[in-house]
């Protein structure tokens, strides 16, 4: 008869397998002990950064809380300004709630209206202490196909302005808009047309332009690369 070789009932089990168990019967403690350390350590898991990221802000939503901040400062309702600014209360409340990007033409608008500049509306910094501003940690603010890098910080009561005025192929200013003050312009690279009230000028790589800032203007890209433009105005409306 083939012996069986299960322990016979009531014989106590041997000590490894005793030891077995022991361990297993604490594990559970041991993992609390160990994220209480972590915890306390900082090395609890953390959220990771993607989600976290995904809680600040985006440039578009900046600029529509600071509009709203500066119609509510103003003391205006949504279809006051929307007058003022010649557009819809409906886009106006999408750009409030950062669903919609203004063109700069529509951003300088909204400026006049709310009584302030498109720099106050956009700057995400400081001025800062030192007056050289290094190639690649300008600031640059975008509205569709055209950028505008930041050569001059904004700081209130500033009297000078200056940008390069970056055009993709095709686009174009939203109208023709006028302010108080005078602009100075180089192009730098690329073809434009400069609209200056019903004349029309196409200017390219090292041609210069100046005029009053009351005389209508605006510009167009109808080049087949991107259009760089050193601007340069006064007083300070962008």
């Amino acid at each position: 008869m083939a012996k069986s070789s299960a322990a016979p009932a009531g014989k106590p089990a041997s000590k490894k397998a005793a030891a077995k168990k022991a361990v297993t019967r604490k594990a559970p403690a041991r993992d609390a002990q160990v994220k209480d350390v972590r915890a306390a350590t900082g090395l609890a898991k953390r959220r990771p950064p993607a989600q976290a990221a995904a809680t600040t802000p985006g440039p578009t939503t900046t600029l529509g809380l600071r509009l709203k901040h500066a119609r509510l400062v103003a003391g205006l309702t949504l279809l006051q300004i929307a007058r003022k600014a010649d557009c819809s209360e409906s886009l106006l409340s999408k750009l409030e709630r950062g669903l919609a990007t203004p063109s700069l033409a529509m951003l300088h608008r909204l400026a006049v209206a709310l009584d302030t500049n498109i720099a106050a509306l956009t700057s995400e910094e400081a001025p800062l202490d030192s007056p050289i501003r290094r190639a690649g940690e300008r600031h640059v603010i975008r509205a569709g196909g055209i950028a505008l890098e930041r050569l001059v910080l904004p700081q209130r009561g500033g009297l000078l302005q200056a940008n390069i005025h970056i055009v993709s192929p095709g686009e174009a200013s939203d109208g023709q808009i006028v302010h108080a003050g005078e602009e100075v312009g180089y192009v730098l690279e690329g073809t434009l047309e400069l609209m200056l009230g019903d004349e029309t000028y196409e200017i390219g790589a090292g041609d210069a332009f100046h005029f009053p800032s009351h005389v209508a203007h605006g510009y167009r890209n109808v080049g087949t690369g991107i259009a760089r433009v050193l601007w340069v105005n006064s007083p300070a409306t962008f």
